[in-house]
């Protein structure tokens, strides 16, 4: 499969889970690989297992250096194998906040209990010890505050008579194994996925003033209730294989500095004429940031000037 997406697996043991993330992408259809196995531990037997399966490994001990420091080596190294998305698999540090916010929404972690409950540690002791009728594991994006971010995907594991923490814990294991990789391949597919791009450009148009949603020409298609549009969304367009957003511009001459600047990700969208740009939202980079200032900008373009009046631009 081309183009899987690049990732790399930060362990502190067995790296149970970072085997079986490697194992899954092996299969023809996976959308990631590892490149970069990562541990502050030297003796962590998963290093010699990504080595023996030949994937690059880094090991720097964290004893005797500063948090962010140690975060910044590990991170350089990340950078260096071209990782795109991180993935922590019993890696038993607490990252600093600040390397956190770099990989905002690139960082993934599994966790040993169905989160919010029992985050931290003695996770599966604990849930025995609250009479649950399930523990389970939960993957969820990394935040700055531990164990605390968007949960992505959750499997239950019942909890049977007599079980003891470490009972349970290997039955947990083999449920994180299948958990892990299924929710990664998600993830990393999902900056490309029309349903996944649809939704974002969705949650910024309507919470624009007044705004509205409608199919036109089969495109999900945004404009002021009652009045112009000034988005829409075009998914695989005559068959073109593209997912972008059309938004208004100023005419001719921006048209043609934008896709001279950057032709693989701005387009002329047929039909439209000289008034709009066509923004790929498939590349797998998109600053949605900067997609909000568009839709705002295009909305502006048409919005009545009572509407108008209301937007600081």
């Amino acid at each position: 499969m081309a183009d899987r997406a690049p990732v790399a697996v930060f362990i502190s043991g067995s790296g149970t889970n970072m085997a079986a993330l490697l194992y899954a992408s092996r299969a023809e259809n996976c959308p990631y690989r590892i490149v970069l196995v990562l541990s502050n531990n030297p003796d962590a037997s998963g290093l010699k297992l990504a080595e023996a399966e030949g994937v690059a490994t880094f090991c720097l001990p964290h004893k005797g250096i500063a948090r962010a420091d140690h975060d910044a080596a590990m991170e350089a190294e990340v950078v260096r194998a071209g990782a795109r998305f991180i993935a922590l698999a019993g890696y038993m540090r607490i990252l600093s906040p600040a390397f956190v916010g770099r990989w905002e929404g690139r960082m993934l972690n599994i966790h040993p209990s169905l989160l919010p409950k029992y985050k931290g540690l003695h996770t599966h002791d604990r849930a025995i010890e609250a009479g649950d009728s399930h523990g389970g594991c939960s993957v969820h994006l990394v935040t700055a505050e531990l164990d605390d971010g968007p949960i992505l995907g959750q499997t239950p594991v019942a909890i049977l008579p007599g079980d003891t923490g470490d009972t349970l814990a290997a039955r947990v294991l083999i449920a994180e194994h299948q958990l892990y990789s299924r929710v990664l391949a998600d993830f990393v597919t999902r900056e490309t996925a029309p349903d996944y791009l649809v939704a974002q450009v969705r949650e910024r148009a309507m919470a624009l003033p007044e705004a509205d949603e409608v199919t036109s020409h089969g495109m999900p298609c945004f404009g002021v209730t009652k009045g112009k549009k000034f988005a829409y969304v075009s998914i695989d367009h005559h068959g073109d294989g593209r997912t972008a957003l059309l938004v208004k511009i100023s005419g001719l001459d921006e048209q043609e500095q934008l896709i001279e600047s950057d032709p693989a990700r701005y387009y002329r969208p047929a039909y439209f004429g000289d008034g709009w740009i066509a923004i790929r939202l498939d590349l797998g980079d998109t600053d949605w940031d900067g997609i909000a200032d568009w839709l705002r900008r295009s909305w502006a373009a048409i919005a009545p000037k009572r509407l108008a009046a209301m937007m600081d631009f």
